[in-house]
């Protein structure tokens, strides 16, 4: 009898500790470099390195005093439909496409970036107030965030890695939000297996997974949503040569529906 042992796989989620408050201009790369180091940690090839959102914007200086935003009568009218600050709901206009839905407390929109969603992604929490209300916008092109960040850490540790910045996301007809991807680098974004077979030889008619959500629903965890301080997260075991790519065309933009295929607009 065969008694050889093959060894299972090993898939790991890292937190970075040591990473600071980050503020408009300071360069990412020598932050994340940095956290490493002081950890006695090291990027391996494969590692998929997540960053929150929140950090992107605000290296690259999207935070909005509420302030210097005067709101249209658009945004007047909708605010008082949604019980909002009309001069939040300017910046949501300003950063959508669409309108797709809203009642009180509630704007769901289109953002430019292609996704749908409540409020453009805009926050405050986790800002700082002190000197009068301020909103974080999401980054201008997170995909081109995330290629710059592969690119410097991969220079550093000389090796292969993919990058996620990942958002909280609500979703129609579930509640709750879950991490989502909203940049990628490096990564294979959308795995399709359409055509393939299942393990009965049965062919496989609509099989796309969405490995970059996956990738970045799994960091949101350890991440947190609150007070943890982990904005970057690693994954680490993934096959790469499922995982990776060096596909330019491989991005977050892939994971938004076609408008033609929207069937609830």
């Amino acid at each position: 009898m065969d008694t050889e042992q093959t060894e299972a796989p090993h898939f790991r989620v890292i937190g970075l500790p040591g990473i600071g408050m980050i503020e408009h201009g300071d360069d990412l790369v020598v932050a994340i470099v940095d956290a490493l180091e002081h950890s006695g940690l090291t990027l391996e090839h494969g590692d998929v390195v997540c960053v929150a959102q929140k950090i992107i914007s605000k290296a690259e200086g999207c935070l909005v005093s509420l302030s210097d935003v005067e709101p249209t009568e658009q945004a007047k009218e909708l605010a008082t439909a949604t019980n909002k600050d009309p001069r939040m709901v300017q910046l949501i206009l300003n950063e959508s496409s669409e309108v797709m839905r809203h009642k009180p407390n509630v704007l769901v929109v289109r953002h430019k970036l292609g996704f749908v969603g409540a409020h453009a992604g805009i926050d405050q929490s986790n800002v700082d107030h002190s000197e009068g209300e301020m909103a974080l916008l999401l980054p201008k092109d997170p995909d081109a965030s995330a290629a710059a960040l592969r690119d410097g850490l991969q220079k550093r540790y000389n090796t292969d890695l993919g990058v996620v910045i990942t958002d909280s996301h609500n979703r129609a007809w579930r509640m709750g939000t879950i991490g989502s991807a909203i940049g990628c680098a490096g990564i294979t974004v959308l795995d399709d297996s359409r055509g393939g077979e299942d393990i009965y030889g049965r062919t496989l008619q609509a099989t796309l997974i969405s490995r970059a959500d996956a990738l970045a629903g799994t960091a949101t965890l350890m991440m947190g949503e609150t007070t943890e301080k982990l904005p970057v997260v690693i994954l680490r075991g993934l096959p790469p040569e499922q995982t990776l790519s060096d596909d330019p065309r491989q991005n977050a933009q892939l994971i938004n529906r076609p408008l033609d295929e929207d069937m609830f607009r």
